[in-house]
């Protein structure tokens, strides 16, 4: 999926909309500690076992991948900073957002700041009206409970998720940052123009994005195969079912204060 020019350059960014790439983690009991790990990446997975290095070597192997694809250069040249993988350390200059769930990782990469992603099961949260009536906002709880569909609980828990992954803040306390309405106009608390989110299914699981763009361009997507258990980076791997984003729509700065209980 990665070009072959070793040029891994900023000036690379192509003037699209953000990506999403996805791929399921491997069978495999265990894996390598591969070569091109960082060396915070090295001391982070040598704290885990079993399924939690698993889901970090998946991830990091994808995230290069996604950055690669972007950049259009090898992904052995790509690597996102230390810590939180927010962005890219090498190149420089692209912004990321990482999500996984029950084997199956998510990376989205942008050219621009503000990017948030979250991916659910659709067969997720199977209790959903408790999450709404502890987290949600009165309005929200009054259409969502009225209408007792959990597709429709399940695209606006992703889209607080993406929203406050994009704006940089955790769930606590935060919920209400951004609220839905029952024609799923958005509106958020931050006034910066641009701000959009997009939503689709893929291999069972909803994706949603958010993100930060003067452009209102619709993002897209790959399933990839299955990571290879030698985490090898060099190859092209096989595309699956294309992520086909089929529902978008602008965020608005909110004029008032969400409604009170």
């Amino acid at each position: 999926m990665a070009g072959t020019s070793s040029d891994c350059s900023p000036d690379n960014r192509p003037d699209g909309a953000p990506s999403i790439w996805l791929c399921r983690e491997p069978e495999a009991p265990d894996l390598p500690s591969p070569a091109w790990l960082t060396d915070y990446e090295r001391a982070t997975v040598a704290k885990f076992s079993g399924p939690r290095r698993r889901e970090y070597l998946s991830s990091r192997w994808l995230l290069r991948q996604a950055i690669a694809s972007s950049a259009h250069c090898p992904p052995a040249g790509c690597a996102p900073v230390a810590g939180r993988p927010t962005a890219s350390a090498t190149p420089a200059g692209w912004h990321l957002s990482l999500s996984h769930s029950q084997r199956l990782s998510a990376c989205a990469v942008s050219g621009r700041a503000g990017i948030g992603l979250d991916i659910e099961p659709l067969n997720r949260h199977p209790q959903w009206q408790k999450v709404v009536r502890r987290w949600f906002t009165p309005a929200e709880q009054r259409w969502l409970l009225a209408n007792d569909s959990h597709a429709d609980f399940l695209r606006v828990w992703t889209l607080k998720e993406a929203w406050l992954k994009a704006t940089g803040r955790g769930i606590a306390g935060n919920l209400q940052t951004l609220e839905v309405g029952s024609d799923f106009h958005l509106s958020g608390d931050r006034d910066e123009p641009g701000w959009q989110a997009a939503s689709g299914t893929v291999a069972g699981f909803l994706v949603t994005l958010v993100y930060c763009d003067e452009r209102f361009s619709r993002p897209g997507g790959r399933l990839l195969a299955e990571v290879p258990t030698n985490l090898d980076l060099t190859a092209l791997w096989p595309q699956a079912e294309p992520l086909i984003m089929n529902w978008h729509q602008p965020v608005t700065p909110r004029i008032r204060p969400c409604e009170e209980s």
